[in-house]
């Protein structure tokens, strides 16, 4: 009961973001690196009770949704989310990573065992989501909760991203596969 109180002062019950009497001191837990630039229309769900970290030189820009409720939430050095974007953590952006618009990166998935229960009463589940340095993820696309995408690689536009992406790999489709890989021995991009 007592968990429930704080956790009510602390997030609306409805509309599960920071309390306006939170948010006013955000200033003082929320982690931004120098020239760092979140646009004013970003919706910041962003709780003191998990960490956010926002980079060097990085970009939030327009109608983003940003949300460390349930993770962690932290993003490198020089990345740019683009507009749209909704990342829920735990949720972990390397340095030099490009998100183009509309992009969901999700750590939460909801439970779902008992038909006997209503899903909001199942709870979630979380698995951390890691984007290396080094990454484009283009417009549109899906990476799903426990995903590693390996540095110096792009997802495709519309990507349905459900495993894990090797570095030096070009990803489509939906769901996701590998269809070229950066070859060493040839010296560049070979189908897979």
């Amino acid at each position: 009961m007592l968990k429930r109180m704080v956790l009510n002062f602390v997030v609306h019950p409805v509309k599960t973001r920071p309390q306006w009497w939170i948010r006013m001191f955000s200033f003082l837990y929320l982690k931004r690196g120098k020239g760092s630039v979140i646009y004013r229309s970003v919706r910041k769900d962003l709780p003191p009770f998990r960490r956010f970290s926002l980079g060097r030189y990085s970009v939030v820009e327009d109608f983003c949704c940003l949300n460390n409720a349930v993770g962690d939430l932290i993003i490198g050095d020089y990345t740019r989310v683009g507009l749209g974007n909704t990342i829920i953590g735990p949720v972990t952006i390397g340095n030099h990573v490009n998100l183009a618009q509309n992009i969901t990166v999700t750590g939460l998935n909801h439970n779902f065992q008992d038909v006997d229960k209503r899903i909001d009463e199942q709870g979630v589940d979380t698995k951390s989501v890691t984007i290396e340095d080094d990454v484009w993820i283009g417009a549109n696309s899906v990476i799903l909760p426990g995903v590693t995408i390996g540095r110096h690689s792009v997802v495709a536009a519309g990507s349905v991203v459900s495993k894990d992406v090797p570095p030096y790999s070009i990803c489509a489709g939906v769901p996701a596969k590998i269809i070229k890989r950066y070859s060493e021995e040839e010296k560049e991009w070979v189908k897979a």
